[in-house]
């Protein structure tokens, strides 16, 4: 009878453990496809939501799920906040049209400077900045310069997004997801990442140019003027600029990031007039997604998924573990998205040696550029393309990230290991 029961009581654990992998797996496909139509935000949290409903994640590990990600919201909530204060003084349109003008006519020249400026709305605003702000600025751009077909600098926003994602701690959010509390500082992260987000951010640039070239020798520009930076617009360069400062100060000193991006952010809102307005430009959907997001994480850890990929973890060759965190969330981030795969990671990874958590922040970072489903800043860009009337296939994107990401993912995850 002992036996039996314990024979039954095995059967149900497993019968749990699939109901919460099924539903996990669910949310995070509705999370990618939006079948139906519906918001990301309602497949992650109606996913949540059944875990705890269900009595399949107690409410209590819920909860602490949730609360895990107050950095990670602090910060999404600041860098979203300034983004769209430097949106609404016109930075990023005043910005784009001297990058158009200092083009010369050449669009050879013009793809460079664009990239240029990717890059470093990347670093320093997050690169879901890059995909939400500077893409539709990018467009109105190349509508003003006569550009017919501008999907070859609409692609810069999308590829920098990711390629440049891991030159600072504050690049990408995912990053903080994946360290967590234990973020390297400044200095230790340079060391570790400088030299991989330039081999990244180069070959990306190089395939991105030899793929898009046949399309750029026949865009013939139109000389705009392009916009005057008002009062406020510099006001707020100059709000971003101290931000962007204090941020690398707060990394350096090993302090975690949310809160005074957060603080910043409220700062310059305060400086430009209008500080209640920032609340309105919050994106509250995502940050809910994300909570969302760290739910279902914790149902993965509750079935003791998390705890099987640390034991294969510690057990495995370091060469082979390796490459198989590199590789193998580089690729599967484009299959459940970088954020749930970085907090999997993240939590799983906790104690390994710095340079297994090396090759995963690698993988969640540059993984993302081989589909429109990587990552959250990927799928942003897709949608603020839709905004502006135009459309892109996920077949088309793939074929292009399949020649783009590898090569860059390879040659950083090879600096990594050998240096």
């Amino acid at each position: 009878m002992a036996r039996r029961a314990g024979v039954q009581g095995l059967a149900w654990m497993r019968i749990w453990g699939g109901m919460i992998v099924f539903i996990v797996v669910c949310s995070l496909a509705g999370v990618i496809f939006r079948p139906f139509g519906v918001k990301e935000v309602f497949w992650a949290g109606g996913g949540a939501l059944a875990l705890v409903v269900f009595g399949l994640l107690p409410w209590r590990l819920a909860a602490q799920g949730v609360t895990q990600g107050g950095d990670v919201y602090l910060f999404l909530a600041g860098m979203m906040a300034l983004s769209e204060l430097a949106r609404e003084a016109g930075l990023f349109d005043w910005l784009a049209g001297r990058v158009a003008r200092l083009a010369g006519g050449s669009p050879m020249r013009l793809f460079a400077l664009v990239y240029g400026l990717a890059v470093l709305v990347t670093v320093f605003l997050s690169n879901d900045a890059t995909a939400v702000v500077m893409t539709p600025a990018v467009a109105a751009m190349t509508s003003a310069a006569g550009v017919k077909k501008p999907l070859p600098y609409l692609f810069i926003c999308a590829f920098v997004a990711n390629a440049a994602s891991f030159v600072l701690p504050i690049s990408n959010p995912a990053n903080l997801v994946v360290f967590g509390a234990h973020m390297p500082r400044l200095l230790a992260w340079l060391g570790r990442f400088l030299v991989p987000s330039v081999l990244a951010v180069g070959i990306t640039f190089l395939l991105l140019f030899l793929t898009q070239r046949a399309v750029l020798a026949k865009i013939v520009l139109v000389p705009s003027e392009g916009t005057k930076l008002s009062g406020k617009g510099r006001l707020v360069g100059a709000g971003l600029v101290v931000t962007a400062f204090l941020l690398l100060l707060a990394s350096a000193l090993g302090w975690h990031l949310g809160l005074p991006t957060f603080l910043a952010a409220m700062l310059v809102w305060v400086s430009a007039g209008a500080p209640l307005v920032a609340v309105k430009h919050i994106s509250w959907s995502t940050l809910l997604l994300v909570a969302g997001l760290f739910v279902l994480v914790a149902g993965l850890d509750f079935q003791g998924v998390e705890a099987a990929f640390a034991r294969w973890v510690a057990q495995a060759q370091p060469d082979l573990a390796f490459w198989a965190l590199g590789l193998g969330l580089g690729f599967g981030t484009n299959v459940v998205n970088n954020l749930p795969a970085g907090l999997l990671a993240g939590h799983a990874l906790h104690g390994a040696p710095m340079v297994l958590q090396s090759a995963a922040l690698l993988g969640v970072d540059l993984g993302p550029n081989l589909s429109v489903t990587g990552s959250l800043a990927t799928i942003l860009w897709l949608l603020a393309l839709r905004r502006e009337g135009v459309e892109i296939s996920a077949w088309r994107f793939l074929r292009l990230g399949v020649l783009i990401m590898p090569p860059a993912l390879v040659a950083a995850l090879l600096w990594v290991w050998f240096f």
